[in-house]
C-alpha cells in the first residue's frame, strides 16, 4: 500500500524538524575538547565537530563499517558516518581523554545497533574513570530499534585534579580521564563514536525525536474517505446545460446574411 497523505505529511514535517534543529544548535555548541570517530577515518560533522581518527585502529578491539549497509535514522546524511562505524571488543576496552583544565564538561557517546534485530542481544555498561558507572546495562535496540542513532550525555566537572560525576569523586591520574565500555554476559560492548565538550549539557547539539511510525488508522480513515466520496449522491438535482437545448440550424440565416453583405462592403469601400 503507498504512504497516505498524512503519512507523506508527517515525513515532511519531521525533515524539516531535523533541519530547523541543525541550523538551531550549529551556531550555539560549546568548546570541543576531543573527539574520535570509533572504527573509522576523520569526519568534521554538521556542526563544525571534527572528529580523529579512531587512535585505536590496530591496537584494541575490533573496527567494524558493517553499518555501512544501513540509513541510519535521526542523521543528516553527512552524519551517517559517525554511526556506521564502530570499535567493539570481545572483552573491555575504553579510551584515554585529556583534560587539561578546570571547569564543566559534557561526556557524548554515541551508539546505533546494527546488527542485532531484538532487545536483549547486547547490553554492558559504561565507565567513566574507572570509578563511576555512567551507563549501566545499556541496550541500545532496546532503546532506539535497529540502524537508529541514540547519544549519551554525560555532564562532569574537574576541580584540582579531582573528577566529580553523579555526586561522586575520583582522582585524575595523569592529567586523562578513561571511559571504559565494559564487557557483559550478552555479547561485546562496543561505541560508534566519542566527543568531549567544555560546558553543560545546553550546549550540546541535540538528536532530534525519533519519528513515529504512520498510524494504521491514517490508511484506514484515508481509504474510508475514498470510499465514502465514491458513493455520495449529489444533494440536489443536476444542473441542466444550458446550451444543451440549441439547434445549431437556428443560426443558418446570421450566417448567411453576414457573408452577403462583407461583398457589397467591399464594393463601398472602393468607390
Amino acid at each position: 500500500m503507498p504512504p497516505s497523505k498524512s503519512g507523506c505529511n508527517k515525513v515532511l514535517v519531521y525533515s524539516l524538524l531535523l533541519l530547523f534543529i541543525y541550523c538551531e544548535q550549529a551556531s550555539s555548541i560549546g568548546q570541543v575538547m576531543y573527539a574520535i570517530n570509533a572504527g573509522g577515518d576523520a569526519h568534521t560533522d554538521s556542526f563544525g565537530i571534527r572528529y580523529e581518527r579512531d587512535p585505536l585502529m590496530g591496537k584494541i578491539g575490533t573496527a567494524s563499517d558493517f553499518g555501512k549497509q544501513l540509513v541510519i535514522g535521526r542523521v543528516s546524511q553527512n552524519d551517517q558516518i559517525l554511526y556506521q562505524t564502530e570499535r567493539y571488543h570481545h572483552s573491555t576496552f575504553g579510551y584515554d581523554i585529556p583534560i587539561v583544565e578546570d571547569g564543566d564538561y559534557v561526556l557524548v557517546l554515541k551508539f546505533s545497533e546494527v546488527y542485532f534485530n531484538a532487545p536483549n542481544m547486547k547490553v554492558f555498561d559504561v565507565v567513566l574513570n574507572g570509578d563511576h558507572t555512567i551507563v549501566a546495562d545499556l541496550d541500545i535496540y532496546d532503546n532506539v530499534g535497529r540502524g537508529v542513532a541514540h547519544d549519551e550525555y554525560i555532564p562532569f566537572s574537574v576541580n584540582r585534579g579531582r573528577l566529580l560525576c553523579s555526586e561522586e569523586e575520583s582522582d585524575i591520574r595523569g592529567g586523562k580521564i578513561r571511559v571504559e565500555f565494559i564487557k557483559g554476559y550478552r555479547d561485546n560492548p562496543k561505541i560508534n563514536a566519542i566527543y568531549v565538550m567544555k560546558g553543560n549539557v545546553d550546549d550540546v547539539p541535540k538528536l532530534p525525536p525519533i519519528p513515529s511510525e504512520p498510524d494504521v488508522d491514517d490508511f484506514k480513515d484515508e481509504e474510508e474517505e475514498k470510499k465514502q466520496s465514491k458513493s455520495r449522491r449529489p444533494s440536489g438535482p443536476k444542473t441542466p446545460d444550458p446550451y444543451q437545448g440549441d439547434d445549431p440550424t437556428a443560426m443558418l440565416p446570421v450566417f448567411v446574411v453576414i457573408g452577403a453583405f462583407i461583398p457589397i462592403l467591399f464594393c463601398l469601400c472602393k468607390l
